[in-house]
């Protein structure tokens, strides 16, 4: 994995750094099963992918932005198309039985469920199934459209774990054990986080942990040395970075601002 932008140090938006998007898989199966108007508003925002694959240009990350990709992110643009165009979409017969009373095919109602939750905001196929059951949609309908949704690339979990490392690690300089552990929290197949964070090369990964460790280290000057260590370790350690790893780069840090580090390379 190549790195190509600056991750900011601030701990308070996930989403700077690297973009990487979704699109559906393909344009005329996804118009053709849900509606132009959805297929349109979903490759819009995520910034067309061929082949269900994602693109490594650049634009929003995993973040709060619209248009990322964020946890927090409304429906955008596709979703408001949608809904302008419904003639179309079948947004306009969907009305229309409800205005009448008339109960909603549990089948129409998840797709719509998804379409809304993926508007520019790519998410993995256990993230759609959890809000499906949320909503009490019965389990048939939503594996149905859950499975629609991975044939036509709208869901692509490898490729959603693929952005995920490449954001989380340029814009939060999260080590592998903590994409790891994002991943599981979103349903990511073992094989799939394995092989979205093989990508992150070790050299990199220690030169990023280096990059933490030098916008931390003014804040903990005046500190006596052992406090320094624990502080600038204990950092990385809650970013995923091994013993290792953070010994040997906090000890290299402080030795490079003429600490006595003699004595530390024991584990801390």
């Amino acid at each position: 994995m190549t790195r190509r932008t600056e991750w900011s140090g601030g701990e308070a938006d996930p989403g700077a750094g690297a973009g990487a998007a979704f699109a559906a898989g393909s344009a005329h199966a996804s118009e053709s099963e849900f509606g132009s108007g959805a297929g349109t508003g979903f490759r819009s925002e995520s910034a067309a992918r061929a082949g269900g694959r994602r693109g490594r240009g650049s634009g929003g990350g995993f973040g709060e932005s619209r248009g990322g990709f964020g946890e927090g992110s409304g429906p955008g643009g596709g979703a408001g198309r949608r809904s302008r165009t419904g003639s179309r979409s079948g947004g306009s017969s969907s009305s229309s039985r409800a205005e009448k009373g008339e109960p909603q095919d549990p089948v129409e109602q998840a797709r719509n469920i998804c379409l809304r939750l993926l508007t520019g905001t790519p998410r993995t196929r256990k993230q759609l199934a959890d809000a499906l059951r949320k909503r009490e949609i019965p389990d048939e309908a939503a594996e149905e459209v859950l499975s629609r949704f991975e044939d036509v690339g709208l869901i692509d979990d490898g490729a959603f774990a693929e952005a995920w490392v490449e954001s989380r690690h340029n814009s939060r300089g999260l080590a592998r054990r903590a994409l790891v552990r994002e991943l599981r929290t979103k349903g990511v197949d073992s094989a799939l986080i394995d092989e979205a964070v093989g990508q992150l090369d070790p050299e990199q990964e220690e030169e990023t942990a280096r990059e933490l460790v030098a916008r931390k280290l003014r804040s903990t000057r005046g500190l006596d040395r052992d406090k320094r260590l624990r502080r600038l370790a204990g950092m990385l350690a809650r970013k995923g970075y091994g013993e290792g790893v953070a010994l040997r780069v906090v000890r290299q840090a402080l030795a490079e601002e003429g600490e006595d580090t003699e004595g530390l390379d024991e584990p801390f």
